[in-house]
């Protein structure tokens, strides 16, 4: 093998590195975000008799999702790139 054969795999793998930066700031800025609604709901649920605001929920649901894929991804237990590469579930 030289290192012809070898460069499609390093390649691959700054590509990776480009991507786990992203996510990872995506993560920060998720980390932040998720503060922010949490205090939100609270106080919501604070005025509205324990009622949670529905679309806070969902999206709290949805973020969830994201980052357990987000985290999958940037320790190698999947190669599938989170949102912004694939769909938001």
């Amino acid at each position: 093998m030289n290192d012809h054969d070898e460069e499609p795999h390093y390649e691959s793998m700054w590509m990776r590195l480009i991507s786990m930066i992203i996510v990872g700031v995506l993560m920060g800025f998720a980390q932040s975000l998720f503060w922010v609604i949490a205090v939100a709901q609270f106080i919501i649920m604070l005025v509205n008799k324990r009622e949670p605001n529905e679309q806070l929920s969902e999206f709290g649901t949805t973020m969830g999702v994201w980052m357990a894929k987000a985290i999958r991804y940037q320790t190698a237990g999947s190669e599938v790139k989170p949102w912004p590469w694939t769909e938001l579930d």
